[in-house]
C-alpha cells in the first residue's frame, strides 16, 4: 500500500512565481524519491479572496498543472508539477490555513506576498497606522503578520512542535526582516506568551529566490495542449533560469533541499546583495524607463540602447563598488543579468515588474546610495533610478500611465502632494521612507535635480 506523505510545507501565496520555484523543487524532490516514498508535500493557500479562482481550478486539476521554461534562445521544455498535494480554501477568518499551520505534520510555512506585503518602513518599524496592519492588530488576518500570529497561537495551544517561517520575496535580509516585523507585531497586541514561544519554537531563515516569472497569457495553455496534450487552465511560464539559496537554519525537519540544487548556505548576504541591488534594482529601472518611452515588456525595454546602457552603468559604476570584494563574479553576474532582461520569449511586462517602487526604492536602490556617499564618491548612475521613479509617479499623478499602477504601501494623497508642492523635486528628495539617511540633504536634493533633468532631456 502506497505511504502516505510524512510532512507538511505550507505555502501562504498562490502566485506565479510560487508554483515556478518553490514547487518546482518540490517536485524534483518527490521524482527522485519517487510517489510512494514521498515524505513531503506541499499545501497551498492565500491570504486575500483574489486568488479564489485560480485554487478552484487547482483543486479540480488536484493540485497538478504544467510550468512551462523557455530559454534566450527560444527553447521550450514543459513539465507537469505535482508537488501541491492540497489547495486550501479561503475564508474570511483564515480557519483552513490556520488549521493546516498548526497542525503537527506542518514543519516549514512558507509565503511569497510581494516586498510591500511587510509593511516595514526606512528604518524596518512595522507602520503600524497602516490601515491593514491596524486591522490585524485588532485581531484581523489581512496581513501575514495577521496569518502567522493566528497559525503560531493555534500551533503553541495545540503543542504541534518547531516551525520554520520561509520568507520567499525580494526583501533584503528577509527571514530577519520578517521575524523583526513578526516581533513588533506580537508586541503591540501584548501576547507576550507566544513572543517567548516564538523566540524558543521558531525559526526565519534568511533566503535568496531567483526565476523571472511573468504573469500567465492566454496563449501558453495552447501550447502546453500541444506539447502534452494536456487542457490545463492553470499553466504558469517562467525563464529556464533558477537559484534558490536558503540559509541552513531550520527549526525542525526540511526536505532535502540540496539533493535538487538548492544552496544551502550559514550566510546568504553576498547573494542577496547582488540579486536584489544587480537585478531587482535593474529591472524595476527597465519597467520604469520602458514605461516612460510607450514601451510594454521588459524585453523590448532592455533591448533599447539607452535604457540598457543605464542599467549597465548603474551596475558597473555604483552597485559593483560597494559589493567588491565578492565571491561572486559581479561582472559576469551583470551581463547574465541583462541577457535574462532580453529574452524576446518570456514577454514579462514593465506593469508587473514596475509595481511596489515605493518598497523598492529602500529596498533595492538607497542603500547603493548611501554606501557610494560613505564612499566619498557622488552616485551619478544610481540616482538616475529614483529619478526615473520620479518621473514614472508624475506619469501616475496626471493619470497618464498606460496601466494601473499596483503598490501595497501607496497612499495616494501622499504621492499626489509631491507634485502639487512648491518645489516637487526637493520634496520626492526628503522623504524618509524612501530614503533614510539622504533624505533632505542638499547634495542629494541636487543631484536627483540634476538626473531628473538629464532623464527628461
Amino acid at each position: 500500500m502506497a505511504a502516505h506523505p510524512t510532512f507538511h510545507w505550507l505555502h501562504i501565496g498562490s502566485g506565479s512565481f510560487h508554483r515556478a520555484h518553490q514547487a518546482w523543487y518540490l517536485h524534483r524532490l518527490l521524482q527522485q524519491s519517487g510517489e510512494n516514498e514521498a515524505k513531503w508535500h506541499i499545501s497551498l493557500g492565500n491570504i486575500r479572496d483574489d486568488a479564489n479562482t485560480l485554487l478552484s481550478i487547482l483543486e479540480r486539476q488536484q493540485g497538478e498543472y504544467v510550468l512551462e521554461t523557455v530559454s534566450p534562445a527560444g527553447e521550450r521544455q514543459y513539465e507537469k508539477i505535482t508537488s501541491i498535494k492540497k489547495i486550501i480554501p479561503w475564508d474570511d477568518k483564515l480557519a483552513a490555513l490556520v488549521a493546516e499551520g498548526a497542525a503537527p505534520a506542518t514543519k516549514v510555512i512558507s509565503f511569497t506576498v510581494t516586498e510591500g506585503g511587510y509593511y516595514l518602513d526606512a528604518h524596518l518599524k512595522l507602520e503600524k497606522d497602516n490601515s491593514d496592519i491596524a486591522h490585524d492588530l485588532q485581531g484581523g488576518v489581512r496581513t501575514i503578520y495577521g496569518a502567522i500570529s493566528h497559525i503560531l497561537q493555534q500551533r503553541m495551544a495545540n503543542q504541534a512542535g518547531p516551525v520554520t517561517l520561509l520568507c520567499c520575496d525580494n526583501v533584503r535580509h528577509n527571514g530577519q526582516r520578517f521575524h523583526d516585523g513578526l516581533v513588533q507585531f506580537l508586541t503591540l497586541r501584548q501576547q507576550d506568551t507566544l513572543l517567548k514561544w516564538v523566540e524558543s519554537g521558531v525559526t526565519t531563515p534568511n533566503t535568496m529566490v531567483d526565476r523571472i516569472t511573468p504573469r500567465p497569457t492566454s496563449d501558453i495553455a495552447g501550447r502546453v495542449k500541444t506539447a502534452l496534450g494536456i487542457d490545463d487552465a492553470a499553466p504558469v511560464m517562467a525563464e529556464s533560469f533558477i537559484q534558490w539559496v536558503v540559509e541552513d537554519k531550520f527549526a525542525a525537519e526540511r526536505p532535502e533541499l540540496e539533493k535538487v540544487d538548492v544552496e544551502l548556505v550559514s550566510n546568504v548576504d553576498a547573494y542577496e546583495e547582488a540579486k536584489t541591488r544587480i537585478l531587482n534594482a535593474s529591472h524595476s529601472a527597465i519597467a520604469w524607463a520602458g514605461t516612460l518611452q510607450g514601451l510594454a515588456f521588459i524585453d523590448e525595454s532592455t533591448r533599447v540602447e539607452s535604457i540598457r546602457q543605464l542599467a549597465w552603468d548603474y551596475v558597473t559604476d555604483d552597485v559593483i563598488p560597494c559589493l567588491s570584494p565578492s565571491p561572486l563574479n559581479l561582472e559576469d553576474y551583470r551581463d547574465v543579468v541583462l541577457e535574462r532582461f532580453s529574452n524576446p520569449h518570456i514577454k514579462d511586462t514593465n506593469q508587473r515588474v514596475a509595481a511596489d517602487g515605493l518598497s523598492k526604492i529602500p529596498g533595492f536602490i538607497t542603500p547603493t546610495l548611501i554606501t557610494r556617499y560613505e564612499q566619498g564618491a557622488i552616485p551619478r548612475a544610481c540616482a538616475r533610478l529614483p529619478a526615473l521613479f520620479f518621473l514614472f509617479m508624475r506619469r501616475w499623478h496626471e493619470g497618464s500611465l498606460p496601466y494601473k499602477y499596483e503598490d501595497g504601501i501607496l497612499n495616494a494623497e501622499e504621492i499626489h502632494a509631491w507634485y502639487q508642492s512648491e518645489d516637487p523635486v526637493r520634496t520626492f528628495a526628503s522623504d524618509k521612507a524612501l530614503f533614510s539617511t539622504l533624505a533632505g540633504k542638499a547634495e542629494f536634493i541636487q543631484l536627483l535635480r540634476e538626473s531628473i533633468d538629464e532623464l527628461k532631456s
